[in-house]
């Protein structure tokens, strides 16, 4: 009966295990003590402003050159996997800057951080760097 009650007791603390795991993703690696300036996309300067963050395990959110963003996160560090990136709707002169923004950023597929700056990349060769505010 002892074994029993003890096996009872310890289940509730075994259930909470799951939300204790350390972040694996690119966030839990240096990306989130930062908001992310995006500089770059494929060696060009961006001129639009546009910035990402991780606010929390799994997940990614940001201003596009237009809009606010999030999304999902969850490939482990130092893949890179945005999913269901959803935007707000307002209109604004730098639309196309925004559909490249998120365009290149669902492409990703690699990320490094290093110091102050976070490269993102993909396997064709397309690339994305943003700088620490």
């Amino acid at each position: 009966m002892k074994r029993l009650a003890f096996t009872l007791l310890a289940l509730p603390a075994l259930a909470a295990l799951p939300a204790c795991r350390a972040d694996e993703t690119v966030g839990g690696y240096g990306g989130a003590e930062q908001i992310w300036i995006l500089e770059e996309i494929n060696g060009e300067a961006f001129e639009a402003d546009a910035n990402l963050h991780f606010p929390e395990p799994g997940k990614i959110a940001g201003q596009a050159p237009c809009n606010r963003y999030f999304g999902a996160m969850t490939a482990p560090y130092p893949w890179f996997e945005a999913k269901n990136i959803a935007s707000t709707r307002m209109a604004c002169p730098a639309l196309d800057a925004e559909v490249k923004f998120l365009k290149s950023l669902a492409e990703m597929s690699l990320s490094e951080v290093s110091g102050g700056t976070l490269l993102l990349s993909n396997d064709a060769g397309s690339t994305m760097v943003f700088k620490a505010e």
